[in-house]
């Protein structure tokens, strides 16, 4: 039994498996829109939440805020569980896929066995989506994956029960009922009003408030706790950046698209000078993790922990002003 589905690629997991969904209900729209609309951009410095020794920062939202915000400001019901128990999880799984339900699930990305292990690693917020059974074999959609891939029913649970940081505890969402598009004009300005909240009024370590509050830590990295445990930090910087899907540059470059996108629809040419600064902003993020990851490889020259934070400070002052300005061209 498979559930006949559009399985299409996407440059980010949360996203792909958002629009495939509602591609599915026959709601067509792209993955810029879907991640606009689902208000994906981010910053977070997390010093509390260590991952590999090292601080943990985020240049996405929780897992599942993009496609929760993004259904919600298109008015569309979903369903979303998490579980105690595997049996319990793969039971209600199960049931959805007999009733025709194609199911988004949360897994950890180390045990995925279709992966190539240079790409394994303990990473437990890639969201996948199920198609149907055959005997103990499962039909997956992965929208990083070019095909339509296989997992056991053992491989399954390992994965939607992975251990770690962010266990996704057999997470499993769905939507719920099948209605056409609504106003996409006002769920585009709902998304673009979230994510200038989350940018410009969350305060601390969160949004443009938390690039500075970085910078003026990074400075004293090296100081207090000496080179090598620094250069650990600045790694884990640009792998959360640039390898591990959390969208530095390369969701600054996706959100340019979608006010592209939205600037022709809402006729509203601001928007489109707006993502042209915005695709700047993603070249910069570029030029920082370069520079940054020439520390840590001892590669740096003459670059400092000051020239990085210096970098860092001017990303903050201009997402700060890109984002004043998106809030008024949607007013």
């Amino acid at each position: 039994m498979k559930i006949e589905f559009d399985h299409q690629m996407s440059s980010h997991c949360e996203n792909g498996v958002t629009r495939n969904l509602l591609r599915h209900e026959g709601i067509d729209i792209s993955e810029p829109m879907v991640f606009g609309i689902g208000a994906g951009l981010f910053f977070a410095y997390l010093p509390f939440i260590k991952l590999h020794g090292a601080p943990v920062f985020s240049f996405r939202p929780m897992p599942g805020h993009i496609f929760k915000h993004a259904t919600k400001n298109l008015g569309i019901k979903v369903k979303s569980q998490k579980f105690r128990s595997p049996a319990k999880a793969m039971a209600k799984l199960d049931e959805n896929l007999s009733k025709g339900i194609p199911t988004g699930m949360v897994v950890g990305v180390y045990h995925l066995s279709y992966f190539p292990p240079q790409y394994r690693f303990h990473f437990n917020a890639h969201n996948i989506v199920g198609l149907g059974k055959e005997d103990n074999q499962y039909y997956i959609s992965d929208p990083i994956m070019e095909n339509v891939e296989m997992l056991s029913q053992e491989e399954l649970i390992r994965v939607r029960f992975a251990k770690g940081t962010g266990s996704p505890k057999g997470k499993m969402y769905s939507v719920e009922c099948n209605k056409s598009l609504g106003d996409l004009d006002t769920a585009i300005k709902k998304g673009i009003k979230k994510n200038v909240t989350q940018m410009l009024h969350y305060k601390g370590i969160v949004g443009v408030d938390g690039m500075m509050y970085l910078s003026k830590r990074m400075r004293k990295w090296p100081k207090k706790y000496g080179n090598k445990k620094a250069e650990r930090f600045l790694g884990q910087i640009v792998r959360m950046q640039e390898e591990i899907g959390t969208g530095g540059a390369g969701f600054r470059f996706l959100y340019a698209s979608f006010l592209q996108e939205a600037a022709q629809k809402l006729e509203n040419t601001q928007l489109d000078k707006l993502s042209a600064d915005m695709t700047q902003i993603g070249d910069l993020w570029r030029e920082f993790a370069v520079e940054a990851s020439r520390i840590y490889k001892k590669r740096a020259g003459n670059t400092s922990y000051n020239d990085i934070a210096d970098r860092l400070y001017d990303l903050g002052q201009k997402e700060k002003v890109l984002f004043t300005h998106l809030g008024k061209a949607i007013k």
